[in-house]
């Protein structure tokens, strides 16, 4: 039917909005990967589904993007299957973990915090189960031993426990990567940015900034993708130049940079090769450690530094791409999303790292947990290149912003009509304009009322006096959704023409 078309191209439009997609008539051959990975997971979401199945749906998302994924997910009313590493949504999307390690498969009914707490206490079981097996096994070693007579009467039962206990295997501690903090001397003197600006083919990224890094920052960058965080790195690093103002950098300064893209890495090279060319030994607080005792520590053993880089994974290359930059000892620290396709347990432990790093770090992330862990200050790359400077991590950011925004959405409303914005009147009567400007969350409403009565519907089983109610229920609720879709479109109609005329 015309109005099920037309409310599907009308989520459709608005998914691709909130997803940072909004020429809906641009060809996809056209598109960056990561804009390519947006409307994969678009297609994904928009096709009425009974279970989704999601691989990292959060990688090329910004912030506000993952924010708003995550309230959809929370609001999805099938099964979702979810491969993440992203610690927020286990927590607050997810019922059920399944973790997979050394090819086994460990089934929690739990988000993240109590995994963590059920993993715990499964990991003290094997170690209590461990400490009961080798008590029996020195008991029964003593008693196979005892004396060459006695062994001919030994009950053949007992022989066999024995060799049953010896034979089960203990209980593997998973490896973990130990990052000690590595670093070189760091003068008084580390990055100034004095009123730089920066612009590409004449949009302005980032515009008239000035900043000095300090030897214990931890700044999170943050914006919309291509609102210009690289290009700050970049700039920091002295990858590229200014187009106005000035970078200046300490002579003691030596910057450990992480980007996106990585290394070039030559495929055939063994892995103890590579980090062995960067450094052969390096010097930490705990002494001096060879380029094969920090891959040990970084869950490269031995075994596998002997392989072509080829043969790892994609999140194994990354991990050795990180020791790469840590073993040239770096004292400030330029990270450029430095959590994607890295392991929770590797995130744990370089969030671990960061906290003793004893120089200045700035890193560009989407992931809430790390920046809520790390970051004391957030750098918010705006629109026209602005960046706003805010005190605190992810989550007082959040909290100054909306208490920042409130004010201003007041004033607007107060605000005297002396001159008249044509916009903001729309030529709209005073009640249509309130109905335009809640049209949009009383349809989404409706429509969550039709799926949540479906639900019902299918719960009731032989009731058909309640199923009778949960119908006629529905049909009113679909009529309703349907005499709002109609105004949705006039309305729309009516302003799309009205900032036709005003142009």
């Amino acid at each position: 039917p015309k109005e099920f078309r037309e409310l599907n191209e009308y989520e459709a439009k608005s998914m691709l909005n909130k997803l940072g997609l909004p020429d809906y008539e641009q060809k996809v051959g056209t598109l960056s990967g990561g804009q390519r990975k947006r409307v994969a997971l678009a297609a994904a979401l928009i096709h009425p589904a009974d279970v989704l199945v999601l691989d990292e749906p959060t990688n090329h998302l910004d912030a506000e993007m993952t924010a708003w994924l995550e309230d959809w997910l929370r609001r999805f009313k099938g099964g979702l299957v979810m491969v993440t590493h992203d610690r927020y949504f286990l927590e607050r999307v997810v019922n059920h973990i399944t973790e997979l390690s050394r090819g086994k498969l460990y089934h929690y009914e739990a988000n993240y915090s109590k995994y963590l707490e059920l993993k715990a206490q499964r990991a003290e079981m094997a170690e209590a189960s461990e400490r009961k097996r080798q008590s029996i096994l020195r008991r029964e070693l003593q008693w196979v031993m005892q004396g060459a007579k006695a062994r001919g009467t030994k009950s053949k039962e007992r022989l066999e426990r024995y060799e049953a206990l010896k034979g089960q295997e203990a209980p593997r501690e998973r490896g973990r990567v130990a990052l000690t903090a590595l670093s070189s001397r760091l003068g008084r003197k580390t990055i100034e940015l004095k009123s730089v600006t920066k612009a590409f083919e004449g949009r302005t990224v980032i515009r008239d900034f000035s900043c000095i890094l300090l030897r214990d920052d931890r700044v999170g960058v943050i914006g919309d993708n291509g609102s210009g965080k690289s290009t700050l790195l970049n700039l920091m690093a002295g990858r590229l130049a200014p187009d106005s103002g000035e970078v200046e950098v300490g002579e003691t300064v030596k910057i450990g940079y992480f980007s996106q893209e990585g290394r070039e890495l030559d495929l055939d090279q063994r892995v103890f090769d590579f980090i062995h060319e960067i450094a052969s030994e390096v010097k930490t607080k705990e002494g001096s450690f060879s380029a094969s005792q920090m891959m040990e520590r970084f869950l490269f053993p031995t075994q596998l530094q002997g392989q072509p880089i080829g043969k790892l994974s994609g999140g194994e290359r990354r991990r050795l791409y990180l020791l790469s930059v840590l073993m040239e000892a770096p004292n400030i620290l330029l990270l450029d999303e430095p959590t994607n396709d890295l392991d929770i347990t590797t995130l744990a432990i370089l969030e671990e790292y960061l906290e003793t790093f004893p120089g200045a770090v700035l890193a560009v992330s989407h992931d809430r947990y790390f920046l809520d862990k790390t970051a004391q200050q957030i750098f918010e790359v705006g629109e026209g290149g602005v960046i706003t400077r805010y005190t605190g991590n992810y989550s007082d950011y959040l909290e100054k912003r909306k208490a920042n925004e409130a004010p201003a959405e007041k004033a607007a409303k107060k605000a005297p009509s002396g001159k008249p914005v044509r916009q903001k009147k729309l030529k709209f009567s005073y009640k249509e304009q309130k109905e335009f400007d809640t049209i949009e969350d009383d349809i989404a409403d409706l429509e969550q009322k039709i799926a949540d009565l479906d639900t019902q519907m299918a719960a009731c089983g032989s009731d058909y006096v309640k199923l009778q109610d949960l119908t006629n229920e529905q049909d009113a609720a679909k009529a309703a959704l349907d005499e709002k879709m109609e105004r949705w479109m006039y309305l729309t109609d009516l302003a799309e023409k009205i900032a036709a005329q005003e142009k």
